[in-house]
């Protein structure tokens, strides 16, 4: 008997039930196994199918294990914690929901700060004056050091946000942020301002699969009516 196919679907809230809804148009109806908040079910359709219910930071992570073969997830995520994605794991399509940002934002008070160029110039400055880096508060630690990389920007160092990254600023823990953002809205009541380049990337819900699990005729199969589903719109 061949090993349940495992497909990692988001544990709660908006993303898991878009996820499912586009899985039941698609005729793979989600049926959870037992209580209503099991994290266990399975994916009607397809024979020998196991869901996997999981936060979107644990299905990146077991992505790239191969410990779970399909999953929804940001793709944000995979940019954070697969170091070599393509490697490893493939996206194979955009969701169409889940929609946001990873961006870099200083408060709007740097007036002469607009660019990625502008911040590099004012972090030189800043540790001439203060004898310290600008300190970057973020979750997104590998794409942060990734993008200021690409953009030649020095004399940073990250700290490590655990709590509402937007806040860190105001909380003098930091003096720029990376962070997610789908309205901007919350950026304004901490007045903060994006960079005019500083749109790392533009993130949405994926359907990711570890490389290997793509010789599995039951991988290629969901993927295909996720497909059909989602170019019908």
């Amino acid at each position: 008997m061949a090993e349940p196919l495992i497909v990692a679907l988001p544990s709660k809230g908006r993303l898991m039930e878009q996820a499912a809804g586009v899985l039941e148009k698609a005729g793979l109806a989600v049926e959870r196994i037992g209580a209503a908040r099991t994290y266990q079910g399975r994916l009607n359709g397809v024979d020998g199918v196991e869901v996997a219910f999981l936060s979107a930071t644990e299905i990146a992570h077991m992505l790239r294990e191969g410990t779970v073969h399909l999953g929804v997830t940001g793709e944000d995520l995979l940019d954070e914690h697969i170091a070599d994605r393509d490697g490893a794991v493939d996206i194979l399509h955009h969701m169409g929901f889940g929609h946001a940002d990873v961006i870099v934002a200083v408060p709007q008070c740097w007036l002469d700060v607009a660019t990625m160029a502008d911040l590099d110039e004012v972090s030189v400055a800043f540790h001439a004056r203060h004898g310290r880096r600008v300190r970057v508060a973020t979750k997104y630690l590998n794409v942060t050091r990734r993008f200021f990389a690409e953009k030649g920007v020095r004399g940073y160092r990250i700290v490590e946000s655990l709590g509402a990254t937007e806040g860190a600023p105001a909380a003098g823990t930091a003096e720029v942020i990376v962070d997610i953002t789908s309205t901007g809205a919350t950026l304004k009541a901490n007045h903060l301002k994006i960079l005019d380049d500083g749109v790392i990337l533009r993130s949405q819900a994926v359907l990711a699969a570890n490389r290997a699990a793509l010789a599995d005729p039951r991988a290629t199969e969901i993927a295909r009516r996720v497909g059909e589903v989602l170019a019908a719109g």
